[in-house]
C-alpha cells in the first residue's frame, strides 16, 4: 500500500507525488475513523500543509474535516468576531505562523532593553490570540519560531542581542513561558523541526516569493507528520506498551550461544555501546511512563542472565510483562495484552528479525510494527520518529505507570491464592478517595477520558478546555476516584460525568481504568452519584451505553446496577433508574474517604 510511504524513513518524494493515491488507499482499508474539525489560521499559504495533513491524520485513524483562513489573516480571524469560525466549531485550532510573522526584528542601536520590550510586545500578539480563542473550547496548538537561514552577524548573531539568531532564541523562550501557562495551548516546535530536516531543506525563498509558503514542499511534509503526532496525542491515540525483542535487538550475539560474557553491551567496542545507547534511551522512555515487555525466543533463564549484565542499563524490575519462551510471538503478546488488560493498539513491537515482524503485522494488525533494520544505531529513531509515544503533558501518574502495572502483577499472584472473589478483595484494604474535578487534576482527568476505550459507555472525548468548563458548570456534576490498596496507589483511575436535567441526571460519560478491573470501583463511584441524587432532590438517572469494537465488558453495566432499558437507537441504548425513598447502596469492599 501506498501509505508506507508515511512511516520512516519518510518518502518524501513520493508522498507529493501520491498524495491522492495514499488517500484513496488509506480510505478503502478501514472506516473506523474518529471525526475531528480542524481550523488552521494561517500567517502564511496552508493549502498544501492541509492535503498532507490530511492524510498523515488518515493514517492514525482520524479523519480531518478543515477550514482554512484567508491568506495571513491568522490574526483578524482569531481577534475579531468571527461567525464562519465560530459555526464551524473546531476541536483543533492550528496557528500557523513561522518567522516570517515575526513584524519586527531588532534594529543595530537597540539596547537590551529595547529588545526584550520588542520580544514581548511579539509574544503579547499570540497571548492575544489564544485569549480571543478561548471561548471556542479547542485546543490550540502554536508554532515556535525556526531560525533564519543567514546570520547577519555570522556566529555572535546567537550571542549579541542584535542578533536575528538571538532574538529568534527569546522570542521562542518567552513563548514557551506563556504556553505552559496556558492550559489547552501545545507546542508545535518547528523550531526543532527545522534543524532535524536542515535549515538548506526547510527554506525554499523561492516558493515563499512566488505563493507565500514559508516552509518548502519538503519541511511542510515532515510538518504535517508532526502535527498529527500532536493531534494524536491529544485525542488518546498513541502507545503505551513497547514490546522488545532481546538477541540483537537490547544486545549485540544470542545469549543461549555465547554467554552473557559475550553478548556485545557495553564500552567495550562501537556495537556494545550502540545497544548501550539504545538501552538508555529505552530507560529515559520507561520512567517516563511508557511500559517496556519482552517477547523473546529464549529460555527464561538466559533472558534473565542477559538482563543482569553489568553493562546493562536496563534490568527485569524494568519490564512489566517478559514472555521468554519458544511460543509464536503474536500469541506472547496476545496473552501480554490480556494479562496486563492493555489493548493492542497500544502496543508497538521491535524485532531485528524480519521474518518476526511480518508474523505479528500479520497476526496482530492493530500493533505498530516499524521496520526497524538490524542497525542499533537507528533502532531509537524509529520510536522517535514515528511519534508513538508521543504526550501533550506529563502528569505525575504518568511517571508511576510502570509501577502501577507491576503491582498488578503481585496482586494477580495473590488472587490466584484465595478461594473466592469476595475473600481477596477483603484482603486488599482498599481505600478510594472520590472528588469532584479540581484544578490540580485536571491534566490526569483529560487524559483518561481520552484514552480510555474498554471500560467507557459513552467513549466521548473532551479537551482539557472542555474539562475545565465541566469544572466550572452548574449545570454538570463532574468527580474522579482514585484507588489504593495495601499494595500501592493505584492513581486517579476513573472518571463520571452528570448532566442535570430537570429532575434527572443524564451521565454523559463514566469510563474506569481496566487496571482497576473487578474491584468494585465502579460501584464506590456509582454510591457517589447517589450521594447527588439524594442531597438534590433528584427522581431519576438517566445513562446511555454508545456500542463500539472495544467497550464490550461494559454492555450490561446499567442492567448489573438495576437500571431499566427505556430505548434503543443508532444513538445507543438508554436506561434509567428511579430513585426511591428508600436508598440502597451498591455492595463493594473499598473504605471512601470524603
Amino acid at each position: 500500500m501506498s501509505n508506507k510511504y508515511l512511516h520512516h524513513p519518510l518518502d518524501v518524494k513520493n508522498i507529493i507525488l501520491s498524495r491522492d493515491q495514499i488517500k484513496k488507499d488509506i480510505l478503502s482499508s478501514r472506516s473506523d475513523f474518529l471525526d475531528k474539525k480542524i481550523a488552521i489560521l494561517g500567517g502564511s499559504t496552508t493549502s498544501e500543509l492541509i492535503h498532507f495533513l490530511d492524510i498523515f491524520l488518515l493514517s492514525a485513524g482520524i479523519k480531518g474535516t478543515f477550514y482554512e483562513s484567508d491568506y495571513g489573516k491568522y490574526m483578524e480571524e482569531a481577534i475579531f468576531d468571527n461567525k464562519n469560525l465560530t459555526k464551524f466549531s473546531p476541536d483543533i485550532i492550528y496557528i500557523h505562523t513561522t518567522a516570517k510573522n515575526i513584524d519586527k526584528f531588532p534594529d543595530f542601536d537597540f539596547s537590551e532593553s529595547d529588545t526584550l520590550s520588542l520580544a514581548k510586545e511579539e509574544i503579547k500578539k499570540y497571548t492575544s490570540i489564544w485569549k480571543s480563542l478561548d471561548n471556542l473550547n479547542a485546543l490550540i496548538i502554536q508554532n515556535n519560531f525556526e531560525l533564519p537561514k543567514f546570520r547577519t552577524l555570522g556566529n555572535i548573531d546567537a550571542v549579541d542581542h542584535r542578533g536575528r539568531v538571538s532574538f529568534t532564541n527569546k522570542l521562542n523562550s518567552l513563548l514557551l513561558q506563556e504556553i505552559v501557562s496556558h492550559k489547552g495551548v501545545y507546542l508545535n516546535d518547528i523550531n526543532y523541526l527545522s534543524s532535524l530536516i536542515g535549515l538548506s531543506n526547510w527554506h525554499d525563498n523561492r516558493l515563499w516569493f512566488a505563493y507565500k509558503y514559508a516552509a518548502s514542499f519538503h519541511g511542510l511534509v515532515f510538518l504535517a507528520q508532526n502535527l498529527k503526532k500532536i493531534i494524536s496525542a491529544a485525542f488518546g491515540a498513541n502507545k503505551k506498551n513497547l514490546v522488545l525483542d532481546l538477541d540483537h535487538t537490547l544486545w549485540g550475539g544470542v545469549i543461549g550461544d555465547d554467554g552473557l560474557e559475550k553478548i556485545k553491551i557495553g564500552e567495550d567496542g562501537s556495537v556494545g555501546e550502540s545497544f548501550k545507547d539504545f538501552q538508555l534511551e529505552l530507560k529515559r522512555l520507561k520512567d517516563s511512563g511508557i511500559l517496556l515487555s519482552i517477547a523473546s525466543k529464549n529460555e527464561m533463564e538466559n533472558a534473565s542472565l542477559g538482563l543482569s549484565h553489568p553493562e546493562g542499563i536496563l534490568a527485569e524490575e524494568d519490564f512489566v510483562s517478559i514472555k521468554a519462551n519458544w511460543e509464536p510471538k503474536d500469541q506472547n503478546i496476545q496473552l501480554m495484552s490480556n494479562e496486563i488488560s492493555l489493548g493492542l493498539d497500544s502496543f508497538v513491537f521491535l524485532d531485528d528479525n524480519p521474518v518476526e515482524r511480518s508474523l505479528v503485522r500479520e497476526n496482530l494488525p492493530t500493533v505498530s510494527v516499524p521496520e526497524i533494520g538490524n542497525d542499533p544505531n537507528h533502532y531509537f529513531e524509529f520510536i522517535d520518529q514515528e511519534g508513538y509515544f508521543e504526550r501533550t503533558t506529563l502528569a505525575e501518574d504518568d511517571l508511576d505507570r510502570s509501577r502501577y502495572y507491576s503491582e498488578n502483577q503481585e496482586r494477580n499472584t495473590v488472587e490466584a491464592k484465595f478461594k473466592s472473589q469476595e475473600e481477596f478483595l477483603k484482603s486488599l484494604n482498599m481505600e478510594a478517595k472520590i472528588t469532584f474535578f479540581d484544578e490540580m487534576s485536571l491534566e490526569r482527568i483529560t487524559q483518561l477520558i481520552n484514552k480510555t476505550n474498554q471500560f467507557n459507555l459513552t467513549t466521548k472525548r473532551y479537551s482539557i478546555k472542555e474539562v475545565l468548563q465541566l469544572k466550572v458548570s452548574q449545570n454538570f456534576y463532574a468527580f474522579y476516584g482514585r484507588l489504593a490498596d495495601k499494595f500501592g496507589d493505584n492513581g486517579l483511575i476513573s472518571v463520571l460525568i452528570a448532566k442535570l436535567d430537570g429532575n434527572s441526571l443524564l451521565i454523559d460519560s463514566w469510563l474506569m481504568s481496566c487496571r482497576v478491573l473487578k474491584r468494585g470501583m465502579e460501584f464506590a463511584m456509582f454510591n457517589f452519584l447517589l450521594d447527588i441524587a439524594y442531597k438534590n432532590d433528584i427522581q431519576s438517572i438517566k445513562g446511555t451505553f454508545l456500542p463500539t469494537d472495544r467497550n464490550k465488558m461494559v454492555e450490561n453495566l446499567y442492567l448489573d446496577i438495576g437500571f431499566e432499558l427505556i430505548s434503543e437507537s443508532n444513538e445507543g441504548f438508554v436506561y434509567e433508574f428511579k430513585i426511591g425513598k428508600d436508598r440502597s447502596d451498591l455492595t463493594h469492599f473499598i473504605s471512601v474517604i470524603d
